[in-house]
């Protein structure tokens, strides 16, 4: 590693222990004085590092982190409206829906009314049928695939920054976007792992610092494509997996999960973005 990319990295690190604090403490105050104590820089300067590294500025890292948080509390049910706003540090619900609604492309409770209909009650009657029908799920066969990818470091909620970094480092010359991840995102010490990926027309060069290759394998996939904002794929494959899957007579398989994105939120709408779901799946083996 040259001493540019080692300085780099270190300002990354610096950075990362901000991002870190915030994700834990999603309602404190955050002074800048405080966070730029976190990562040793000088006050004055602090902001402007931050948003270079992090592609935002801290407030608007506070506010994604907080409405991450809203729409778990909204995936689970049992609160309202209001309590979501009031937990996640909103003074009123009319504020907190106008924040929600840009950062998801749609209200809270169109959201929540969303997230019931697809994660159905699986005792519910009929549930089958409703499952094929919001599922929409598809089995494909694909070829093996090289990515290139950087390893997200820190919670999913700021995969947003990984992405980033990643677009800044490829830019246009990405063919496709993609992640690929493999265990469970609610197991942030242990066996989930995500990667921001991209499928490159050539090599890349010395000059792309961190990029890893990732050798994807061929086989089965069982596809959904998801419309509407990213914050929805979390809730999409949890219904596949505990929905469709097991009345498929498929399995999953242990290559990783991916995320193709068909769009961007750079030319695309909230709502209108699209995103194909892959799990990897095999027949069922009979014990």
């Amino acid at each position: 590693m040259s001493l540019d990319q080692s300085a780099d990295q270190h300002y990354r690190d610096r950075v990362a222990r901000v991002v870190a604090h915030i994700v834990a403490h999603p309602l404190a105050a955050h002074r800048l004085e405080d966070l730029a104590a976190i990562a040793h820089f000088p006050p004055f300067h602090f902001h402007r590092v931050y948003s270079s590294i992090a592609g935002e500025t801290v407030a608007a890292t506070v506010r994604r982190v907080r409405l991450a948080l809203a729409t778990r509390l909204l995936e689970q049910g049992g609160q309202s409206i209001t309590q979501v706003a009031l937990e996640v540090g909103y003074d009123s619900p009319q504020a907190f829906t106008r924040a929600f609604s840009q950062f998801t492309g749609q209200s809270p409770r169109a959201f929540q009314r969303d997230m019931h209909r697809l994660i159905l009650d699986p005792g519910a009657a009929n549930a089958h049928a409703k499952a094929e029908q919001t599922l929409a799920v598809q089995i494909v066969e694909r070829p093996a695939q090289r990515l290139h990818a950087l390893r997200h470091q820190g919670p999913p909620s700021t995969i947003p920054h990984t992405q980033r970094r990643l677009y800044l480092q490829c830019g246009q010359r990405a063919v496709h976007r993609l992640g690929a991840s493999c265990g469970d995102p609610q197991d942030l010490g242990g066996s989930f792992r995500y990667y921001a990926a991209v499928v490159l027309p050539e090599a890349p060069s010395a000059a792309d610092n961190g990029l890893e290759r990732l050798d994807i394998p061929a086989g089965l996939y069982a596809r959904h494509t998801l419309t509407g904002p990213y914050s929805r794929i979390n809730a999409a494959l949890a219904a596949i997996h505990t929905r469709w899957l097991p009345a498929s007579g498929y399995e999953p398989d242990d290559r990783p999960t991916l995320e193709h994105y068909l769009n961007s939120p750079r030319n695309a709408a909230q709502a209108d973005l699209r995103t194909d779901l892959l799990i990897p799946i095999r027949p069922t083996t009979s014990l």
